[in-house]
């Protein structure tokens, strides 16, 4: 199921603005036939990003550049000890189903948390996959996704150790009532390895999730 999908873990960390270039490329490479669909795993140097529905006002201190981006949602950041994925996938063959794809994503990052040890959940009324902490929910991935054509991509960050004060530069997806926090934070020892060998595991049932049909009963 998902021998067709190149799996690419870049090292090092990766311009915001060539990983936007990249990914550009390869989704129209994707929706000619050209090339295989993409999971792309990234960190990038410390920076915030706004979707298409952000509010200049939520940028409280813009002590990192900020970038413009093409994917739903509002401002968030991005930087050292996150695991930033970035999903190219075909549609046209997987089912076109936007809201079955977002519910597959997080999903995914849900089950790999889980071989972490973290019980990790969605919220309808808050974007994202938060936890329990002792004393309120705390938002430990954020999801922003754009499709073009039936062809996906952006995707998910992962907070495994980033540095969270720099989240204190803006106001996170809009939800300024939120925290924010990441594995580090919750005492768990994950590194990129671990949480990349996680995804990579679970990758099948994620795929698996965007193909499967409804059962009908015309008894």
């Amino acid at each position: 199921m998902t021998d067709t999908i190149e799996w690419r873990v870049e090292p090092g960390l990766l311009d915001y603005a060539k990983a936007v270039a990249v990914m550009e490329d390869r989704v129209a490479a994707i929706r000619a036939g050209n090339a295989r669909e993409l999971i792309w795993l990234v960190e990038h140097p410390p920076l915030y990003t706004a979707g298409t529905s952000a509010d200049a006002a939520d940028v409280l201190d813009a002590r990192f550049p900020v970038h413009a981006t093409g994917r739903g949602g509002r401002h968030t950041y991005h930087g050292p000890g996150q695991r930033v994925v970035y999903v190219m996938l075909d549609l046209n063959a997987r089912g076109r189903d936007v809201r079955r794809f977002i519910t597959a994503l997080e999903a995914w990052v849900i089950d790999a948390l889980a071989r972490e040890g973290v019980a990790a959940f969605t919220d309808p009324a808050r974007v994202g996959v938060w936890v329990h902490t002792d004393n309120h929910d705390a938002k430990i991935a954020a999801i922003g996704v754009r499709i073009r054509r039936w062809v996906t991509f952006h995707g998910v960050a992962i907070n495994i150790s980033p540095n969270l004060a720099h989240f204190d530069g803006i106001v996170p997806c809009g939800l300024a009532e939120s925290a924010v926090t990441s594995l580090l934070a919750l005492g768990q020892p994950s590194t990129m390895e671990t949480i990349d060998a996680a995804l990579h595991t679970e990758l099948s049932r994620f795929i698996g999730r965007l193909t499967v049909t409804e059962m009908r009963n015309d008894a």
